[in-house]
């Protein structure tokens, strides 16, 4: 087997630099795919400076990936050589747990992360287990759509999986590389759609990627008119802000749903939930078949990540842009590793 060319770090906060490895022979149920383009994703950069404290060295970030596949493990099903696939944080699950035999593979008791404990695909090529590759659907840019494969699936999971309805008034706090995404899909899928958004500038921008209005999130006023009003508000932002306001933002029974990691836990008064009925939660990254799902909705509905495009040789000065937050709003590197 030929290596694979890629970018590591060699210790917490390093710069990428390039490295070859040798990948060993291809597992019966694993494919290889040839990275065409991968998204740069905050998670990257978290797990490049081992923020989360379990990041291995020489560390090669990467997952959201899209390119096609050049070999199949003889047990590899349902994607074949040739064909275009999408490769998103998670490449591996056991298939035989309760999780994944009840089709919650992204909760599997063996879930195999695609930067995590192994290389990921700011590389030539990628593995995975073949139900994690996911076909594109014709429609999607395939120089867009690598962002989709995390952070589309992870705003577009809660709908599927908390039962938003098309009749729903939701709000997005946050209108960022998550947050612009939840905008188009929310908006498509039917719902009644408010934009929480502390920069004023990014007000017109919300409204065009799908807002009906928008509130400013360091607007007392504006939380305290919104009082009672939403089925569902998801938060994508990793920052602390005044929970309580927006649990009482929403409706009886609405939900507040989690999906950006603030930095302290979430204060909740036991009684505003009690009161009304409402709920807290959170979710993950979705199932392989609810990946394929949103990109069939995304291709249906010309839902598509905003991004600014570089070469991959260029991973640190991407990094270094996300990490300034002048992102608008997803960075996608274009492969140039030979």
């Amino acid at each position: 087997m030929s290596q694979i060319h890629a970018l590591a770090a060699n210790e917490a906060k390093g710069l990428l630099q390039p490295f070859s490895f040798d990948p060993g022979p291809l597992g019966d149920e694993q494919v290889e795919i040839a990275v065409a383009y991968c998204g740069v994703c905050h998670s990257d950069l978290s797990m490049l400076n081992n923020e989360w404290q379990f990041t291995r060295y020489p560390f090669v970030p990467g997952h959201e990936a899209i390119g096609k596949v050049v070999a199949v493990g003889s047990h590899a099903k349902a994607v074949s050589v040739g064909q275009t696939v999408g490769l998103g944080w998670n490449s591996g699950s056991c298939m035989a747990c309760k999780s994944c035999m009840t089709g919650n593979h992204n909760m599997c008791e063996r879930l195999e992360q695609t930067i995590v404990g192994r290389y990921g695909a700011f590389a030539t090529r990628v593995r995975c287990h073949w139900s994690w590759a996911t076909p594109i659907p014709d429609g999607l840019d395939v120089a867009k759509a690598g962002p989709l494969l995390c952070g589309g699936i992870t705003v577009f999971n809660p709908l599927c999986e908390m039962d938003v309805r098309p009749t729903d008034h939701v709000a997005v706090i946050g209108i960022g590389g998550l947050g612009h995404l939840a905008l188009q899909f929310l908006n498509k899928w039917g719902c009644d759609v408010t934009a929480f958004t502390s920069t004023a500038k990014k007000a017109d921008e919300a409204r065009r990627l799908g807002a009906h209005r928008v509130i400013d999130s360091h607007s007392a006023d504006g939380l305290k008119k919104a009082a009672g009003s939403f089925d569902f508000i998801l938060s994508t932002v990793n920052a602390d802000l005044d929970w309580g306001a927006y649990i009482g933002a929403l409706a009886p029974k609405g939900r507040l749903h989690v999906v950006g990691v603030a930095p302290r836990p979430l204060p909740v008064a036991a009684f505003a939930l009690i009161a009304a009925q409402r709920s807290v939660s959170g979710s993950p990254s979705g199932a392989p078949a609810t990946v394929a799902r949103m990109l069939e909705f995304a291709a249906r509905h010309a839902v598509a990540p905003v991004v600014e495009e570089f070469p991959m040789t260029q991973a640190n000065q991407a990094l270094e842009h996300l990490e300034a937050g002048k992102a608008r709003y997803r960075i996608v590197l274009k492969n140039d590793i030979e």
